[in-house]
């Protein structure tokens, strides 16, 4: 550590869509602050997660619509793919929000320095740039996003040819013709739906009972089948062993509760899980606690030593760019001793989009069972919605349960096409500590797909009108 480290305010250690946040709202709260970041502002979910995988899926969806045109009422060709165009399109996106990042850091007066950090003790932070010097900077308050990363395998290398995680498959401009994708969560169930509807042969496995292991179990299975209809091979309670790599082929043996299953292919995609990026970042320097290598905060995001925040995946909890988002708020106001309310963290909304889309906040019915709560289940399909038919997407349900007595929402829980775009409804209801016979007295217009979530309120309540 240098003599004389430069002195700066506040520092925020990351700049993924919590760390760019928090250095936002801290400067607008009058703090002058340092973003650090390694490698591109915007971090994982900006550059290689959230944003370029839904230019892949729509994509798919505007693939699989062009299959639908004769419903409609047109006549088109057989569509082509030009995969690499499929993929170069959704790097361009990545890389124009990247650069819209860049501009917000200096709207706000964000001082950006690119490099890898590592913590040294006493408020100082050292920072190695690419042409290896290293500089030691003094802190005030310093917020850690540090992110994480996609889990592997023991004995699997990852090539970014046959083998993948989300990171490789999202730049990999070959379409494999076989696929088998191991872990069903939604980083896999999205990527099984990408690669399924543009023409791939898929093969999902996962080791629990449903795909999607946390959302509610109607709503998984209900997706599960419609999967299964177009084509996709789906084995729950399944496990894969001996997965091997020769050149440009991968096999494995899938070992399910009725017997083995040989399978070969051309890749393979490891979604699995992530890691937290916590280790050689000198956390062990400042004396920050962890928890089975995630950095443990309270609800403010303060962690155990004074003066040091942490949000996002370093963290644990819900891997979810928004909830990252919403904790650097926090973490932010928290650090200029503006805060206004901790984390509420059986409110943030849980979203997979692949098509039908699905969408959750709150408890599950099984939650709402092993808690023995005395509630009741509405449950509203978009067939009996008219937008949904009048648009052609009559897939999917919402369910909503409710406490029986007073009509609390529980929670909500939506398969469809436009899932994630309504659930939001949900969160707010309950944030406002709302109860169904306020959605119900709450006009919905019409013709909207936002009347199943007031008719499955109705139909909790026992008084349905239009099922």
């Amino acid at each position: 550590m240098a003599n004389n480290p430069i002195e700066k305010d506040l520092i925020v250690f990351g700049s993924g869509p919590g760390g760019y946040v928090a250095a936002i709202r801290a400067a607008q709260l009058g703090r002058k602050v340092t973003i650090i970041e390694k490698e591109a502002l915007g971090g994982v979910c900006l550059n290689w997660g959230c944003i370029p995988s839904k230019s892949l899926l729509r994509a798919a969806q505007f693939y699989h619509d062009m299959h639908r045109a004769a419903e409609f009422g047109f006549e088109i060709n057989e569509p082509k793919i030009n995969f690499p165009k499929v993929i170069d399109r959704s790097r361009e996106v990545a890389n124009k929000l990247s650069q819209g990042v860049s501009f917000l850091m200096k709207k706000n007066k964000v001082e950006v320095i690119m490099g890898t950090g590592k913590l040294a003790g006493g408020n100082v932070i050292s920072i190695t740039a690419a042409d290896a010097t290293s500089t030691d900077y003094r802190y005030k308050d310093i917020i850690i996003a540090t992110g994480a990363r996609a889990r592997t395998l023991p004995g699997i290398t990852v090539d970014g040819d046959v083998v993948h995680t989300y990171r490789t498959a999202l730049e990999y401009r070959r379409q494999p013709k076989k696929l088998l994708v191991i872990g069903s969560g939604a980083i896999g169930i999205e990527f099984a739906y990408f690669f399924s509807t543009l023409g791939t042969e898929v093969t999902v496995c996962e080791m629990v009972d449903q795909i999607l292991p946390v959302e509610d179990t109607e709503i998984a299975e209900s997706l599960e089948k419609i999967l299964k209809k177009r084509g996709m091979q789906i084995h729950t309670s399944a496990k894969v062993e001996n997965l091997k790599q020769s050149g440009k082929t991968v096999s494995a043996s899938i070992v399910t509760k009725s017997g083995n299953l040989a399978w070969s292919g051309d890749a393979c995609l490891l979604a699995v899980g992530v890691v937290p990026n916590t280790e050689n970042i000198g956390l062990d320097k400042v004396g920050v606690a962890l928890d089975r290598g995630f950095i443990k905060v309270d609800g403010f995001l303060k962690t155990n030593v004074a003066n040091h925040f942490a949000i996002g995946d370093c963290t644990g909890g819900a891997m979810l760019a928004h909830k990252a988002s919403h904790e650097g708020l926090v973490a932010a106001e928290a650090a200029c001793g503006t805060a206004h309310h901790p984390m509420a963290y059986d409110n943030i909304a849980g979203c997979t989009y692949c098509q039908p889309q699905v969408a959750s906040v709150g408890l599950t019915e099984r939650a709402a069972k092993a808690k023995g709560l005395n509630y009741k289940v509405g449950k509203m399909p978009f067939s009996a919605i008219g937008k949904a038919i009048a648009i052609g997407e009559p897939e999917g349900m919402v369910k909503t349960i409710i406490d029986a007595e007073t009509g609390e929402l529980y929670g909500m829980h939506i398969l469809h096409a436009e899932a994630t775009e309504l659930i939001t409804e949900a969160a707010i209801i309950r944030s406002h500590e709302g109860i169904a016979q306020s959605v119900l007295d709450t006009v919905h217009p019409h013709p909207t797909l936002s009347e199943a979530i007031s008719e499955a309120m109705a139909i909790a309540l026992g008084r349905p009108i239009n099922f």
